[in-house]
């Protein structure tokens, strides 16, 4: 088994991190920059950063404080929010970051992840999903969402297992899989959604939305066939260290590094 990655996720609202419950009712978390560095020395072994109003206020991302941040960490820096052209993403990995996630552009616009695949490589294409449970069907299905930093976001009636399938098609080269029901509920991930799409395509799924345990971790790797496990609660509010997290997951045979 491939050694598993521990991703914190740095959602930002204005300058500061923010967490907060399907994607409403925002607490303050902290600090960016001085976030990230902690991280950086706790062992993460990638950082995310969103700007997540980027897209629905409709404005560049938060340039200064990408570049802020990646001089403070010596880890892979993903950062997502508001990026719509190529120049948008040759901005972003030329202030530091070592990949791209574009989300909404990218429902809006496919060829987009085609475009930026061919300039920058898929290993630099993360697609970032946003997808909710439609109710009362039978065999379930997942919608896209779009602009979830403002309002809950826009139903766009995707598929989101077909549109997984569709991004790495075009050149995305990892999906970040976040479930909109379980986003900040720290009920655990919504597992049925990861291993339907962790078993359908052929690039690694980091699984979103819902930690609150080294469990809810572990089972995300194991139930739900992720590569690697994105978090945020558990570690802006020193629930779990990640040092912890490693731990407990070492204990239970999955393979990450210290």
């Amino acid at each position: 088994m491939l050694t598993k990655r521990i991703i914190p996720c740095l959602d930002v609202k204005g300058g500061r991190v923010v967490k907060g419950v399907k994607f409403k009712s925002h607490r303050d978390a902290g600090d960016p920059v001085e976030l990230a560095a902690f991280y950086n020395e706790e062992g993460a072994d990638e950082l995310v950063f969103y700007d997540i109003t980027a897209s629905s206020d409709e404005r560049p991302i938060m340039l200064e404080v990408v570049k802020r941040t990646a001089n403070k960490v010596f880890i892979p820096l993903t950062v997502g929010g508001g990026l719509r052209t190529v120049e948008d993403m040759h901005r972003m990995l030329e202030a530091g970051a070592d990949k791209v996630s574009i989300n909404t552009a990218a429902v809006l616009r496919p060829e987009l992840i085609s475009e930026g695949a061919k300039r920058f490589g898929n290993q630099c294409i993360v697609l970032g999903m946003d997808a909710r449970r439609v109710a009362g069907l039978d065999p379930v299905r997942w919608e896209v969402f779009t602009h979830t930093g403002a309002d809950g976001g826009h139903s766009t009636g995707i598929d989101a297992i077909k549109w997984a399938c569709r991004a790495v098609d075009l050149g995305a080269g990892e999906i970040v899989v976040n479930s909109i029901d379980a986003d900040g509920t720290k009920a655990g991930y919504d597992l049925e959604l990861l291993r339907s799409i962790s078993e359908r395509v052929t690039v690694p799924v980091v699984a979103s939305g819902g930690a609150g345990k080294p469990e809810d971790l572990y089972q995300a790797l194991v139930a739900g066939k992720a590569d690697a496990v994105l978090a945020a609660s558990i570690f802006h509010f020193g629930t779990y260290s990640i040092r912890e997290t490693k731990e407990y997951l070492s204990q239970k045979g999955i393979p990450v590094r210290f």
